[in-house]
């Protein structure tokens, strides 16, 4: 006899002043949002909405100017991420929420946890610092950083030649060709919007220094691939010790996407970082 239920599923548009925002809710229990990349959207997380949804009440959504959600003519702006966010939490009528994000999205998702900290039961900060100065935030003052940065530098430059999409790297492409496909196509899915302009403003507003963050209260963890070579791996670690409720997970043998690649180890370290905030 069958026993096995789908979790319920419903996809909606919420009206935002750039047009509408595209999201989708999976699941129930308590409220887990999740901001992707720029190489993303909202299917970006289909191995965690699938592992979480049975617990929690998951919800994927496409940022302003990323198919399916509207595209925003004049450029997206990153410093509009927060209030669309915050947009779609009240819309939804969480009262707190745990927050996962992937590199772009944590410029999203750390800033609505700075301005509603009693709102927010947990951060994941998966390959990003958010808008958090990566520079700054180097302990050995900005000289591992720029030795870090000539490396990947070269690394992205060499790997593009060849059809290898940074946010996941050589040796992910080489072990796991069918999600590097898959990663790839999501990522064309945003069609016109130009990124290389939305890179220069997640540049821009990345100025926060981590004296900033002394009181910070929500528990935090930072999970890094050892391989990255778009977000420098060591800053977890450097971060996570600055905060006052910080913890960092290096998976050695990941790159700038483990949540994709390594997506049963990604979730283990969510599972266990959410049980340890009960």
């Amino acid at each position: 006899m069958n026993s096995y239920t789908a979790p319920r599923r419903t996809v909606g548009r919420l009206k935002r002043p750039f047009g509408d925002l595209y999201y989708e809710v999976s699941g129930s229990g308590p409220a887990m949002l999740f901001a992707h990349g720029l190489g993303g959207n909202h299917l970006s997380w289909w191995q965690q909405v699938a592992h979480f949804a049975p617990r929690y009440t998951c919800v994927t959504f496409a940022h302003r100017g990323f198919a399916p959600s509207d595209p925003v003519p004049s450029g997206v702006d990153p410093a509009d991420y927060a209030g669309d966010i915050a947009a779609l939490i009240e819309h939804l009528g969480f009262s707190d929420v745990c927050l996962v994000a992937q590199s772009m999205g944590g410029w999203t998702m750390l800033e609505h946890a700075l301005a509603h900290q009693d709102r927010v039961k947990a951060l994941v900060l998966s390959s990003t610092s958010g808008t958090i100065d990566r520079r700054g935030a180097d302990p050995t003052e900005g000289s591992a950083y720029d030795a870090w940065l000539a490396k990947a530098e070269a690394a992205i430059a060499d790997g593009m030649t060849r059809g290898i999409h940074p946010a996941m790297g050589e040796r992910a492409a080489e072990r796991f060709p069918a999600l590097h496909l898959l990663y790839r196509s999501i990522d064309e899915m945003a069609g016109t919007l130009d990124k290389e302009k939305l890179r220069a403003g997640l540049r821009r507003t990345a100025t926060r220094t981590l004296a900033e963050f002394k009181t910070f209260r929500v528990p935090t963890l930072l999970v890094a691939g050892g391989e990255d070579v778009v977000f420098p791996p060591f800053l977890a670690s450097a971060i996570a010790t600055s905060l006052p409720c910080g913890e960092a997970e290096i998976i050695s043998d990941a790159g700038h996407s483990p949540y994709f690649e390594q997506a049963a180890r990604f979730n283990a370290l969510v599972d266990a970082f959410l049980a340890r905030q009960r």
